[in-house]
């Protein structure tokens, strides 16, 4: 069987094509990509609700994946032949002023990102530069690697929060994200570690994840012993009013990460509220190569186990079924992958 793709053509007009890997230029490496994963950006894209300069049509999604090392182009060196692997996904120009204080995803040059403005890992092969490759052990396993990319904005969170042993935390949203978050702050040795989530029946899972409880959105909201309660929330749910609920939770001087998007937001946050309660609020897009970095290492220590999220397996031609199982309104379906 011959290499294939899957291009969105335009919204709502996905497509397998036959494909032939091109060989990687001076800098670049060409990658048997493993696994592939689904988030809702890509959703957006087969809507056509992702903002303008932040996908270029036709497109081959794929921002999460892991693989392997196959070919290298001239300036990169052998040894990287047969290296499992992740990889960065914005292609920043590593020159301004962003790039050189560490904000790669913030680079000031335009938004050019795998999977969104660059041929994704939607594909058997892959290119990308080498200089965003993050090398992993020999044996390692591709299949919870590919979830690293999701891994690296919840590190981004994490690190942004500032969290340090004994603190009371609480990280909104249980989804992938949430869960990923909960892990990473779990090995840091909170005193408390509450998950916030509508779907009160993956108590289990969060509690696997590191949680020491999970309660509803209206019990945060609601109960006492909860407000102004903890020292770090990390939001990572996007929907109408997490914002609001995140520093609603927060005790005065807390640190709020804001990792979420949503369309719309009922309960808008109120200067006045965080000024006079002095919480410091940060907010990710994206991941900069320190928060990959984090995350990698995590991983491969064992400290972060993305495998209990992946709930769904689907073959790469059946890219459209995974796509609508996104859109399922099932609560049992977590992380979707790809199986290139």
């Amino acid at each position: 069987m011959g290499d294939r793709a899957v291009w969105i053509d335009a919204p709502g007009q996905l497509r397998v094509r036959p494909a032939r890997p091109a060989a990687p230029a001076a800098g670049e490496v060409l990658v048997r990509v493993a696994w592939a994963g689904l988030c809702g950006s890509d959703r957006e894209i087969m809507r056509g609700t992702r903002p303008a300069g932040y996908v270029r049509y036709p497109v081959l999604p794929g921002h999460e994946w892991s693989g392997t090392v196959e070919t290298v182009g001239p300036g990169v060196a052998p040894s990287l032949v047969g290296q499992p692997v992740v990889a960065e996904g914005v292609w920043s120009c590593r020159i301004c002023a962003a790039c050189r204080r560490g904000d790669t995803n913030l680079c000031a040059g335009p938004y050019d990102e795998t999977g969104f403005t660059r041929p994704g890992a939607w594909s058997d092969h892959l290119i990308v530069p080498a200089t965003l490759l993050h090398p992993l052990p020999a044996g390692i396993d591709l299949r919870a690697a590919a979830v690293l990319e999701p891994a690296a904005c919840a590190a981004a969170a994490c690190l942004l929060a500032g969290a340090v042993p004994g603190m009371r935390i609480a990280v909104v949203g249980a989804g992938t994200l949430g869960l990923l978050a909960t892990q990473l702050l779990a090995a840091g040795g909170p005193a408390e570690l509450v998950a916030v989530d509508p779907r009160t029946h993956r108590a289990d899972l969060a509690v696997d994840c590191g949680a020491t409880t999970l309660i509803s959105p209206d019990e945060a909201a609601t109960g006492t012993r909860w407000r102004r309660r903890f020292d770090v929330v990390v939001e990572a749910a996007g929907a109408p009013g997490s914002a609001h609920l995140a520093t609603a939770l927060a005790r005065r001087g807390a640190h709020v990460v804001l990792t979420g998007l949503a369309s719309t937001e009922d309960h808008p946050l109120v200067p006045v509220d965080l000024v006079v309660g002095g919480i410091t609020l940060h907010t990710v897009f994206g991941a900069p190569s320190r928060a990959w970095t984090h995350a990698v290492r995590a991983f491969t220590a064992g400290l972060l186990r993305p495998e209990p999220l992946i709930t769904h397996e689907v073959a790469l031609d059946d890219a459209a079924r995974a796509l609508a199982l996104l859109d399922t309104p099932s609560s049992d379906i977590t992380k979707i992958l790809l199986r290139v």
